[in-house]
């Protein structure tokens, strides 16, 4: 068959007709479609998600798996896969009542087998030692169908604290690992089944076998796209309708701001991670003096940072932790900055002068090592409490390094002054006061805030191995260690920061910064 040009046009004219209506078509459907699609900014691949492993990001985990109990508001500890407990022998035995009717999104059944099978991958392994109720596992008791109970060496602290965590103890199917132990497909008992994910996005589809409340839509795209910039445009653009999260895809109040004078909705919650400025005194001997510690905190203008960084969204902080935690102690108000007062501890403790104090001939002269990357703002942080020490007679140099550079001096104590964040529910604040302040425990990754083996580790230890009404008095007693003798100078509690599109309707922000806000949305049409 030949085609003259006539009927070439025609054909041509034809094909780019059923082309248009196809792609009209799709249009349509996509609308549809998106009326039941949330979609979600990451900042990163999600990444492998098997529960034991630590390179996911949390928040995708949070959709597919379940723990056996889930941290409320406050620390409150809610049933998720285990409806019932029951601590014994002064917190040596726990006794499990598991939840009936529930399936992994697989078909197979959550039963104390699978129970058994899922725990036993995690407790009592080396790798895990971090977590107490992995150190201290003795035993786990299969009583029936429902029922298991364990078996601890030593009382846990906070071993409900630690079953809500999304890795490791959440709960995978036993056929997503292949014979050979190794992982396969991310399969739970949660909300949200994957279907695809690549580099650009991770989909979700809503699983109607769920035991319990259903989202109200029936699909979930969290898109990748690493630069801030981009996210949120792609929010202005109505390509994504939800962006934020400290882990997910950080909005800086900045940020938050524009969005909001744009019409977006903003959501801000005070949040549960605190930042914190440490000394080094192994590092720089004038902060061996607790005058100048003292000073170099009383000089700074928490509320200038709060309203600098966090456009006032950030609460200015007194304490290592914020009241949202439990056993966060006793509030203390935040320092109100004195440049007369912290000049007079500085004169006390010898340092002289202007416009650099001098001691011995030698300048108070200091270095910060800040990383943007790692803690986003800390540049403008820093030069904050420049100007601000200039004023009492200190020389602060302040040194930019990336992500990893950041760690490796934090580790090496390359540094007179530094910025760390804590962990934040539900890992605080047990987590933050072992891995940061205690001498004896390893951390290869954030170095340590403060350390003082012959007075602070009995403290700690002391409150680590406290039970029942001894917890609270025992753990207060590291804090008023810490606000003593001025070993660190707690600066703000970071607020969370959310924004979403209209069409987003019903949003609360997550409990802690780990989970996915997906409960509770209705997306309009």
């Amino acid at each position: 068959m030949s085609l003259n040009r006539r009927s070439f046009l025609q054909v041509s004219s034809a094909a780019v007709g059923l082309v248009m209506a196809e792609a009209a078509f799709a249009r349509i459907a996509y609308a549809e479609g998106a009326a039941g699609t949330l979609r979600v900014a990451i900042a990163k691949p999600a990444g492998n998600l098997d529960p034991q492993s630590h390179f996911a990001i949390w928040a995708i985990q949070d959709l597919m798996f379940e723990p056996l109990v889930k941290y409320g508001k406050g620390g409150q500890i809610e049933p998720c896969l285990a409806t019932d407990w029951k601590i014994e022998d002064g917190g040596k035995t726990l006794h499990l009542t598991l939840r009936q009717g529930v399936t992994f999104q697989d078909g197979t059944v959550f039963d104390a087998a699978s129970c058994k099978w899922n725990l036993e991958r995690w407790m009592g392994k080396e790798q895990f030692s971090w977590m107490n109720c992995s150190k201290y596992f003795e035993s786990l008791e299969v009583v029936d169908d429902y029922h298991i109970t364990l078996r601890f060496k030593e009382p846990v602290l906070a071993l409900m604290q630690e079953l809500t965590y999304t890795r490791p103890p959440r709960f995978l199917s036993p056929k997503s690992v292949g014979a050979d132990g190794k992982f396969g497909e991310p399969v739970g008992t949660g909300p949200w089944r994957q279907t695809s994910a690549d580099d650009t996005q991770s989909v979700f589809e809503r699983y109607d076998g769920y035991w319990g409340d259903k989202p109200s839509y029936e699909r979930l795209e969290a898109k990748v796209i690493p630069d801030p910039r981009s996210r949120v445009a792609a929010l202005r653009a109505g390509e994504i309708d939800l962006i934020g999260g400290f882990w997910i895809a950080p909005l800086t109040p900045e940020e938050g701001k524009q969005l909001e004078a744009a019409g977006f909705n903003v959501a801000i919650d005070p949040g549960n991670v605190s930042l914190v400025m440490a000394f080094n005194p192994d590092r720089a001997d004038a902060l061996k003096d607790q005058q100048v510690r003292k000073a170099i905190s009383i000089g700074i203008d928490r509320a200038a940072i709060s309203q600098a960084l966090y456009h006032g969204y950030a609460k200015p902080a007194g304490n290592l932790f914020s009241s949202a935690l439990p056993y966060a102690g006793k509030q203390n108000d935040a320092p109100v900055r004195d440049v007369a007062a912290a000049s007079a501890l500085l004169e006390k403790a010898g340092w002289t002068g202007s416009p650099v104090r001098s001691k011995d001939g030698k300048p108070l002269t200091l270095e910060m090592v800040v990383s943007p990357d790692a803690v986003p703002g800390s540049r403008v942080i820093a030069e904050v409490i420049q100007s601000e020490m200039k004023e009492i007679g200190v020389d602060l140099v302040v040194r930019s390094v990336d992500h990893a550079s950041k760690h490796t001096d934090m580790l090496e104590k390359k540094y007179d002054l530094g910025f760390f964040l804590t962990y934040g529910a539900p890992y605080d604040p047990f987590g933050s006061v072992v891995a940061l302040c205690l001498s004896t425990f390893k951390n290869d990754v954030e170095g340590k805030l403060v350390t003082d083996a012959a007075n602070l580790d009995p403290l700690i230890n002391a409150a680590t191995a406290a039970t029942g009404d001894q917890i609270e008095p025992t753990i207060q007693k590291v804090y008023d260690w810490l606000y003593d003798n001025d070993a660190i100078a707690p600066l703000v509690y970071v607020p969370s920061i959310w924004a979403h599109s209209k069409r987003v309707q019903g949003f609360t922000g997550p409990v802690t910064e780990y989970d996915m806000p997906y409960e509770n949305i209705v997306l309009a049409e």
